[in-house]
């Protein structure tokens, strides 16, 4: 199982980890990790690295 952890991209801070899924809807994405938890977010997603399983955000 690959899991991600999302970075905010202006300061590098986690903003969630173990995360198993994400949907984009519009402006909102929607992460969800491998317990269930749910965090919706504003912003883009800046860039994805599959091999290191990260994931950067632009967000307010």
């Amino acid at each position: 199982m690959c899991l991600a952890t999302v970075y905010k991209e202006s300061d590098d801070s986690v903003i969630f980890r173990n995360v198993s899924r994400i949907d984009v809807d519009g402006d909102k994405i929607v992460l969800r990790d491998i317990m269930g938890d749910e965090r919706i977010i504003e912003g883009r997603i800046l860039m994805v690295d599959l091999a290191n399983s990260v994931v950067k955000l632009c967000c307010d």
